[in-house]
């Protein structure tokens, strides 16, 4: 009952502080304070959403395609390069530091290069996708692999366990954890990294659309794909905390 209490009190602090930020904005947006011009009230924003909803429910189906098939393929090779990078320890040495190294250079660097060399399709904006979700999901499951109980690992082998069977009853299930909270990271990375391709050429998405209405001046209706893209990033992240729950039953006996 305590516990409940604490969670209830949780989700309502958070709540206060947004219910308080909007107050403040609309005042300052509604009374002339700042230029509707500059700061669009959220009024305004909340009518220019449901003025464009059809428009923007057609750009973000556009959006979300390129965002799951890019995480969906960042998600196989981030495993593929973990399982790797466990089992031989050269190709760990080999391949740790570039692909660290993918890391440092600017998403919006790479972005122009990928339009210029695949066209304005879906092909650049999820190959920028897998660039920026892979990594998390790489270095979150190699550090759970790396991190498996040693005790456990040697009374397996002793009991005769292939290193398959290692793999499958100590590293994995112990790794699911990290493995979850890059995924958190990897889905918002994922939505934002499409958005930030579709800015530089496309034809349809969020990203286009948000391109368009910036340059018609309709900061409102900019301010509503913002919200929007926010909204669908906070969706995912909850959804991957359902998918865990599912698939970790016995963290929430703990």
């Amino acid at each position: 009952m305590k516990r409940k209490s604490q969670n209830t009190t949780s989700k309502i602090w958070p709540l206060l502080a947004v219910v308080m930020i909007l107050a403040v904005w609309q005042t300052a947006s509604g009374t002339g304070l700042i230029s509707k011009f500059m700061l669009p009230s959220p009024l305004d924003v909340v009518k220019a959403f449901i003025q464009d909803f059809p428009l923007l429910m057609d750009n973000a189906k556009v959006t979300l395609l390129e965002a799951f098939i890019g995480l969906a393929m960042g998600i196989l090779i981030g495993f593929l390069m973990a399982v790797l990078m466990d089992r031989f320890d050269k190709m760990y040495q080999a391949m740790y530091p570039l692909i660290v190294l993918t890391q440092t250079v600017p998403t919006v660097a790479i972005a122009p290069l990928l339009v210029l060399w695949f066209g304005y399709e879906m092909l650049p904006k999820v190959i920028l996708i897998v660039i920026v979700t892979f990594f998390p999901i790489t270095v979150s499951l190699l550090d759970g692999f790396r991190g498996a109980d040693r005790d456990t690992i040697s009374l397996m082998r002793s009991m005769g366990a292939s290193k398959m069977q290692i793999f499958w009853f100590v590293k994995f299930p112990g790794s699911l954890s990290q493995f979850f909270a890059s995924l958190r990271i990897a889905v918002s990375y994922a939505v934002v990294g499409a958005v930030i391709s579709e800015w530089l050429g496309g034809f349809q998405g969020l990203g286009v659309y948000m391109t368009r209405v910036k340059k018609a001046f309709s900061f409102d209706k900019m301010f509503a794909v913002i919200f929007l893209i926010s909204a669908i990033s906070l969706l995912l992240m909850w959804a991957v905390n359902l998918l865990q729950k599912k698939c970790m039953p016995w963290e929430e006996k703990k």
